[in-house]
């Protein structure tokens, strides 16, 4: 990825949701970067704690958090993102430092953020920054969260045919309006765009985040091959039921979250695929076996014969989740092939 962005002259600010660790941080510092993404003001903290100066926190600002964004701000360079004028007035009201300002534009998600027919809203935002001191005005933040629909290299390529015009029109009536911000930046950042194009020369910085595990939805999406999956769950079996081929795993919804896909192959609900764990990592999932249901506590595995007759009560078992962000979230460490844990926030 940070190939990537060199070859298209753009800046990798890689959005850290994924992993919330400070030593797989420094695997990026490995690769020259520099700024991050993160998606709140305590995973900023956390990572401004690991010596992260330049850090933008990608969702629209939450005012009652005023408090920890003057602290953060008294010390790094902080970037917030703003999409209405009640959050701009306060912000201009009780900042005490100060702080850069992305404007979140809506590309096509529909989650949230200014589309392109709001174009007089957005120059008005544009004049409130600039007619105070504390606010910086850095440009236009967007994430293409819609190619989270895609099935494919061609959905994906779809996708990112269309919002760059969107952006880049936005941006040439800004500076058509105020010259001085002839260098505003464009920030985009969706893993399945930023791993499969290779046309980023419109923009100035890309935000991908899953893109450091992957996992199967990535995989279902068109982003990532099986084997470039660099996550999987540890499960211990405490059940066989040979009446339906079911394994039970102490791995539920409180461990994977709900995430839930349809297997391409095979169109089964599955909330992960299951792998046979070794010294070097897992194999390939065979398609037959998934995690089919989960409760709080328990998963259940639908498995082949082999499987089913291989694996016994309280041996472990790998499922490669659905959404690594989530269930990293809901795990509290990381072990490495090694059996060395690695710590998250």
């Amino acid at each position: 990825m940070a190939a990537k962005a060199k070859r298209n002259h753009v800046e990798l600010r890689p959005h850290f949701k994924t992993h919330v660790s400070l030593e797989i941080g420094e695997w990026f510092r490995a690769a020259e970067v520099e700024k991050i993404t993160v998606s709140s003001l305590k995973m900023a903290e956390y990572f401004a704690l690991g010596d992260w100066n330049d850090i933008t926190v990608a969702f629209p600002v939450n005012i009652r958090e005023i408090d920890r964004i003057n602290s953060l701000a008294k010390n790094i360079q902080l970037n917030l993102l703003v999409e209405n004028e009640t959050a701009l007035e306060y912000l201009s009201q009780h900042l005490r430092h100060k702080v850069g300002i992305f404007i979140k534009i809506d590309v096509g998600t529909n989650r949230t953020g200014l589309g392109p027919n709001q174009l007089s809203r957005i120059l008005s935002l544009i004049q409130n920054i600039d007619n105070d001191s504390h606010l910086d005005f850095i440009g236009l933040l967007a994430h293409a969260g819609h190619t989270y629909g895609a099935r494919g290299l061609r959905d994906i390529q779809q996708i990112h045919e269309t919002y760059p015009k969107i952006l880049t029109d936005i941006k040439t009536a800004i500076i058509h309006s105020f010259p001085s911000y002839s260098k505003l930046i464009i920030s985009v950042g969706d893993t399945p765009s930023c791993s499969r194009m290779e046309d980023f020369g419109w923009a100035d910085e890309i935000r991908p985040g899953n893109y450091v595990f992957y996992d199967v939805m990535q995989w279902i999406i068109g982003s990532n091959k099986l084997s470039d999956i660099a996550v999987a769950m540890a499960c211990p079996i405490v059940a066989k039921h040979k009446d339906r081929n079911a394994l039970i795993i102490h791995g539920g919804a409180v461990h994977f979250a709900r995430d839930v896909m349809y297997h391409p192959f095979t169109n089964h609900k599955i909330y992960g695929l299951v792998v046979e764990l070794s010294e070097k990592g897992w194999n390939r999932p065979d398609h037959k076996s998934y995690l089919a249901k989960l409760s709080q506590e328990h998963g259940t595995l639908i498995v082949s014969d082999e499987l089913f007759n291989r694996y016994s009560i309280g041996d472990i078992i790998g499922v490669l989740p659905i959404h690594s962000c989530m269930t990293a979230d809901c795990m509290g460490t990381y072990m490495d092939l090694e059996g060395r844990i690695i710590e998250r926030m």
